[in-house]
């Protein structure tokens, strides 16, 4: 195909500026759909997405378009996530385009995700269209969007595109932008092959559907291929495009996107960022994959019932195709038996992964309580990165414990910068630096991950009425005062709910746990004692009391002494009883611990 009518774009913005909404007209407008067919967030094909309104993957479509001048041109368009804990959808699309488009909303202007995704753009050398969404609504200032964006990002007023994604304005015109403005790919048919591969996805017939964008070379049926990274070696079963369902194609020349099957169905043997080439002339030299992204959540992940431990294994296996930002290991703990030890990029993501397996898998899960990593350095100099609160060394054998922090970035009107501020020193911030941005204020601060992760994105929120946004990175790791939190069943360590917590707020923490968990577990036959133990001392403690039963109901009258004995007993056959009885746990606690 000829590679000046190919265009290669994303869609990046921030969460809830309307890129699924675009896609969707950029959908209808091409003819990729017809109005019959047509509902709302078309690319979002997981009934998650669509519950949440949100995007969670990144989708590939191409689309046909009819320019002025007569020529008909190919879109590969990929809409990506907004939310920061999927910011590795959108690299993993960004490297498999010419350009993006950056979306703004008229009434929030640029907030904190714009910026990291501009960043991000930049650093993969693309091309970058402005484009202002949701111009229909009444009485706003568009003048203003503007002027943010060409202060912010130094755009040309232009470039800067006007749409309304929903009522379809401006699209025509973006389209003839598009055109003009994205390059088209480079890339030659007749070098050895080379094709990234971007993404996949598990499919119960074909196996792994391999997303791959062309670089250089062509991809045929039939053609015996080699994975770079592995050196293993398939042949291409099948050749296709996303339109927006999967159509099947002869070849993908220099610049496409598209997909391939090998018939392979062992999750292991692919990975994303890989090089397809020719096994038989290969290319000199890989690409350069993506970089390697590191887990901020920690948690198990353990089957409700032990005999699903491999249907859990298998489900893991099958998700991590298509989300490499998650990693697992195998853990077993004295509670649950066998599961995983599982990193996240933060809780939103924690919880979609949750919700995938059960829905998807119909598996049952416990999720135990989230940490962080923390580093521990012993006496006898060694370093030990801990995920699990259960392998904290004794406290005689610490020198000291180190807590990884973030450098986060707050973006908030100016009349709110006070209450933002404080906020940022309750949860032990570190004031770094702030600075007008347009209208409004950039405030930085280094807080520890453990009280970013929780909360802290809603209190901005709330405080700042929607208007403050925040991003972070990963900064490293300093000094920490943290101590062991273990929640006790009836004298027995219950290793789910255990935590490692700040030492100052290790009583609040306790407190809450066991209030919470003395509300959520039903009474039993027998006393259920809930303790919070931190340094060896009990530091908070509640009961729930036996179910009550009248053993002298049938005792009328006569002498006191044989109710007496009846009571005795009574009190024998539950002590007997909590001895030996398990305490039967909900769901809900779990849940409720992590909400805490």
């Amino acid at each position: 195909m000829d590679k000046s009518l190919i265009r290669n774009f994303s869609i990046i913005a921030h969460i809830d500026h309307g890129k699924s909404t675009l896609a969707d007209r950029l959908l209808l407008h091409a003819g990729a759909i017809d109005e019959r067919k047509f509902r709302n967030q078309m690319l979002d094909d997981m009934d998650l997405e669509r519950e949440r309104g949100i995007t969670i993957k990144a989708s590939a479509v191409k689309l046909n378009y009819k320019a002025d001048s007569g020529k008909t041109y190919v879109f590969n368009l990929i809409d990506t996530p907004g939310h920061v804990d999927f910011s590795y959808e959108v690299e993993k699309s960004l490297r498999a385009c010419e350009g993006a488009l950056l979306l703004v909303d008229v009434s929030q202007g640029v907030e904190s995700q714009t910026v990291a995704n501009y960043y991000l753009a930049i650093e993969n050398n693309l091309e970058i269209l402005p484009v202002i969404n949701k111009v229909d609504i009444a009485n706003i200032d568009i003048d203003h969007a503007k002027l943010q964006m060409i202060e912010i990002f130094h755009f040309k007023e232009r470039d800067i595109q006007l749409v309304s994604a929903k009522e379809g304005l401006g699209i025509k015109g973006l389209f003839e932008k598009i055109i003009q403005f994205i390059p088209s790919p480079e890339g030659k048919n007749d070098w050895p092959l080379q094709a990234l591969i971007f993404d996949m996805k598990y499919d119960i017939y074909k196996g792994i559907v391999i997303y791959v964008r062309v670089v250089h070379g062509v991809l045929r049926d039939n053609l015996r291929i080699q994975m770079m990274h592995t050196q293993r070696q398939y042949t291409i079963e099948e050749v296709g495009v996303f339109t927006p369902e999967a159509v099947q194609v002869r070849e993908l020349t220099a610049g496409e996107v598209g997909y391939i099957t090998c018939n392979i169905h062992e999750p292991r043997e692919v990975s994303v960022g890989d090089t397809v080439t020719d096994a038989i002339s290969p290319a000199p030299k890989p690409l350069q994959g993506y970089r390697q992204l590191n887990p901020l959540v920690f948690c198990g992940v353990y089957p409700v019932n032990s005999k699903d431990f491999l249907l859990l294994r298998e489900a893991i296996e099958k998700l991590r195709l298509s989300d490499p930002s998650f990693v697992y290991e195998l853990e077993s703990s004295q509670s649950f038996g066998n599961g995983f030890r599982c990193g996240f990029l933060g809780l939103l993501h924690m919880d979609i992964i949750h919700e995938r397996l059960q829905r998807e898998y119909d598996l049952n899960l416990i999720l135990t309580t989230p940490n962080v990593r923390y580093r521990v350095h012993t006496r006898d100099d060694k370093t030990i990165d801990l995920e699990c609160p259960s392998a904290l060394p004794d406290s005689g054998n610490i020198q000291k414990v180190e807590e990884p922090y973030l450098t986060v970035t707050i973006l908030t009107p100016v009349e709110h910068m006070d209450q933002v501020m404080q906020i940022a020193k309750d949860k032990r911030g570190i004031f770094v630096q702030s600075a007008y941005v347009s209208d409004r204020m950039r405030i930085i601060f280094d807080i520890p991950l453990s009280e970013v992760i929780v909360d802290f994105n809603d209190m901005i929120k709330s405080v700042t009425r929607g208007y403050g946004s925040i991003d972070y990175q990963l900064k490293g790791y300093l000094p920490a005062k943290i101590t062991k939190l273990d929640i006790l069943i009836n004298d027995s360590v219950c290793d789910a709910f255990s935590c490692l917590v700040y030492k100052d707020s290790a009583y609040d923490k306790g407190l809450a746990l066991v209030t919470k968990l003395k509300e959520l577990i039903p009474r039993q036959l027998f006393e259920v004692r809930i303790q919070a133990s931190c340094d060896g001392r009990i530091i908070s403690s509640a009961r729930v009391a036996p179910m009550g039963k009248n053993v002298t109901a049938k005792c009328y009258g006569g002498d006191i002494t044989r109710k007496k004995k009846l009571w005795e007993k009574q009190k024998e056959g539950k002590k007997r009883m909590k001895q030996v009885g398990n305490v039967e746990i909900p769901q809900e606690a779990f849940l409720a611990a992590l909400k805490l």
